[in-house]
């Protein structure tokens, strides 16, 4: 979509605000809207509502629909299994076994055996359950400002107080490191400096913490839900080599920085690293609920039958939404539209930087950028204010975003991975009218 910008003075969405009123009084109040638009329907990178209102999609529907909303194969795939079979819990189907191959084919060679559920939650809950049957051991590893589901175990390994204030004890043997983040850097020492400072208070943290029974560590590539927040290159590095020191199963949470991204296949691809297990979400079924779990066959040999079952997982339906979405990728070249979109989207999102007095970090890799917005670049206070309001503007001005961030003060610009240099750089500039409409 190409359609010039949205008119503010002209927008209506006395529609929306029905249906939002009426959410109110049936749902309960724990969703969070930050701009008064209802969805109607959505295709490719396009948004309408239901006021009829046009919107290019920074959101993804929070990072699921790479291939586009309602890609046409995908909703062909999904109707013709409709058709045939909507579950069987854990009876094999010929949709399944094709599923499982496809994804292999596309994860490295040593991850040579997968599982299927529904959620990202469900997936990460899996992968510390086998983490600790593996290893025979407890203890799992996660970072501050990590975020891996709202279920009580993988919201116990987050490092987010939200997920686990107010509901009781969390799980026990959960150890917690910082994260680094170079926009808010402890020390002034640089990237390396920053890394030994990490590596050195994980240590810290697990030599006054563990027990010594150490199972495992688990860690998002970039922090999504606390901010986008990507660490130094190398990082990764260094936390592989010391899961591998202390002899401890290492995990990665690719539930939302999976399925191209970051502009490669997975995020870890771009530090070589070789997981012993990968969770797996969002993006897989781009709009079809389905996860996944990949890992080494010795790790998942620690289970039998029925361990870690599920009931909807790998349903024929899920299982065809798998197959379709990994084969538009490729045909599609989407993987490598992403790194290139993405390069042309950061280059003018970092030239904004530079002449707004709110933008204070742009910060990402590929087709998911996350913008902090501070009230004073010198102090880097938050503003989840300015952030609601910047929000505000853009979607007048035919743009949705939305917000993450422990203050709620980052924009998200992930749009679907299908997204054209045109549209790209139409939503740009729609954000930057946005930004320049603030100093009015």
């Amino acid at each position: 979509m190409t359609e010039s910008a949205v008119d503010s003075a002209t927008v209506q969405r006395s529609r929306s605000q029905e249906i939002l009123s009426r959410w109110g009084q049936t749902e309960g109040s724990f969703a969070r809207c930050d701009v008064p638009v209802a969805w109607a329907r959505a295709r490719g990178t396009t948004v309408v509502d239901v006021d009829g209102n046009q919107y290019l999609d920074w959101t993804s529907g929070v990072l699921v629909a790479n291939v586009g909303h309602a890609h046409p194969r995908l909703v062909a795939a999904v109707s013709d299994a409709l058709d045939d079979l909507l579950n069987c819990y854990d009876f094999a189907t010929e949709r399944r076994v094709l599923a499982g191959e496809a994804l292999l084919a596309h994860l490295p060679d040593h991850l040579n055996r997968c599982a299927f559920f529904t959620t990202g939650s469900e997936t990460v809950e899996a992968c510390l359950r086998l983490m600790k049957r593996r290893s025979g051991a407890f203890e799992i590893v996660g970072f501050h400002g990590g975020f891996h589901g709202r279920t009580p175990g993988v919201a116990s390994v987050g490092g987010l107080a939200a997920m686990k204030r107010g509901f009781g004890p969390i799980m026990p043997g959960v150890i917690r490191a910082p994260f680094p983040n170079p926009y808010r850097s402890p020390v002034d020492s640089g990237p390396d400096g920053l890394i030994e400072y990490c590596i050195d208070r994980l240590e810290d943290e697990v030599r006054a913490s563990s027990t010594g029974s150490l199972a495992g560590l688990i860690v998002e590539p970039y922090l999504g839900t606390a901010g986008f927040i990507f660490p130094p290159d190398g990082y990764l590095t260094e936390l592989q080599r010391w899961a591998r020191e202390h002899d401890v199963l290492f995990a990665v949470d690719e539930v939302q920085s999976g399925y191209g991204r970051t502009g490669r296949m997975w995020a870890f691809e771009w530090e070589d690293l070789e997981p012993d297990l990968v969770a797996i979400g969002k993006g897989m079924g781009s709009g079809y609920p389905v996860s996944g779990l990949a890992a080494r066959e010795s790790v998942f040999s620690a289970v039998g039958p029925g361990e870690l079952g599920s009931t909807f997982g790998g349903n024929p339906v899920g299982a065809a939404a798998v197959i379709e979405v990994l084969q538009i990728m490729d045909d599609e070249q989407l993987v490598d539209n992403a790194r290139t979109v993405g390069g042309l989207m950061m280059d003018r999102l970092l030239e904004l930087q530079d002449r707004s007095p709110y933008l204070g970090d742009v910060r990402g890799r590929g087709l998911v950028i996350g913008l902090e917005i501070v009230a004073d670049k010198r102090t880097k206070e938050p503003s989840r204010d300015i952030t609601v309001q910047l929000l505000n503007c853009a979607a007048d001005n035919g743009l949705l975003a939305g917000a993450v961030g422990e203050h709620g003060n980052v924009i998200r610009v992930a749009p679907p991975l299908c997204i054209t240099e045109d549209e790209a750089m139409d939503s740009t500039e729609r954000f930057a009218v946005a930004l320049d409409r603030l100093g009015r």
